[in-house]
């Protein structure tokens, strides 16, 4: 398959692209530069000059493939805008193929889960820096009307390869001596690491199930604070761990506070039902002792 992937050269984009590779697969990364059409090309893809906010040229780049994954991600002050109008740009041209669009979207959109396991069927409560986000999925699954095998799939904090939130805990660590919390740290992320999430992307593209959205967390949630205190831990920093309130990191961080402070238990065994995916990497807390972080 020749398969289209926005955010190619992004934390989880990247990954997908390396995984359709290994697949035998031929990723085309959307490129917004020259320099990172060339990156593209350095690892084996191809690239094709383009961005979101290029309705026609992204219209072009996707009617010329078997299928589409948009791993690009913003939570900027209009991502929304930008995001719907890039979605309805590859619906319209995938429209009456068959073909598979598979969407990024995250867990965050189920919003303060106060403690309960929340699954694709939990009603959500999404908060206010991704409140767009829920009917640009809708989007997505209502696209199986137009012959688009339309996939959603929900992420959680992603994890692995020094990259995601746990890099920028490492980063405290190594910069100031201690990890910085936003909250009390008893709230749980749940998680998934980069490579079992691209090979979820994999396994959607290349056998897309129509108007199917999906929980793409591995392992049991864990709460903030003995994420923060593992990573405290293995830089030689045991117990320094810094609570900030929400209000304070607020202030700094605008609406993405409110999101990190959130308690977000997410789990599910649909993507194994539907495509007999099953998490390979080793938990959050194992790779933080023992995986990329520490190089």
């Amino acid at each position: 398959m020749k398969v289209l992937v926005t955010g190619a050269t992004g934390y989880i984009g990247s990954v997908v692209c390396e995984f359709l590779q290994k697949a035998g697969h031929q990723a085309v990364g959307l490129a917004r530069s020259e320099q990172t059409a060339q990156l593209l090309e350095s690892r084996g893809h191809q690239a094709v000059r383009g961005s979101l906010s290029d309705s026609a040229g992204l219209w072009a780049a996707a009617a010329t493939a078997d299928g589409v994954i948009h791993a690009a991600m913003d939570v900027g002050p209009s991502a929304g805008t930008t995001d719907r109008a890039a979605v309805a740009a590859l619906v319209e041209a995938l429209a009456g193929t068959g073909r598979a669009l598979i969407y990024t979207s995250g867990v965050w959109v189920m919003g303060n889960t106060k403690g309960q396991l929340k699954g694709e069927v939990s009603a959500l409560a999404a908060p206010p820096l991704v409140a767009w986000r829920p009917a640009v999925e809708e989007l997505v699954l209502d696209a199986r009307e137009r012959g688009v095998k339309g996939v959603v799939l929900r992420p959680g904090m992603v994890f692995g390869r020094n990259g995601g939130a746990v890099a920028g805990f490492f980063q405290d660590a190594r910069t100031l001596g201690l990890v910085r919390v936003v909250g009390n740290g008893e709230n749980h992320w749940s998680t998934i690491h980069v490579d079992d999430l691209a090979d979820l992307y994999v396994r959607a593209v290349t056998n897309p199930p129509a108007g199917e959205l999906f929980i793409a967390c591995g392992g049991m949630p864990q709460p903030v604070g003995k994420i923060a205190r593992a990573v405290a831990k293995a830089c030689g920093l045991d117990g320094k761990v810094e609570m900030i309130p929400v209000d304070a990191a607020r202030a700094q961080m605008g609406p993405l506070a409110d999101c990190l402070a959130m308690d977000c238990k997410a789990g599910s065994t649909k993507a194994a039902r539907y495509f007999g995916w099953t998490v390979r990497k080793p938990s959050i807390i194992d790779e933080i002792f023992s995986g990329s972080y520490l190089s």
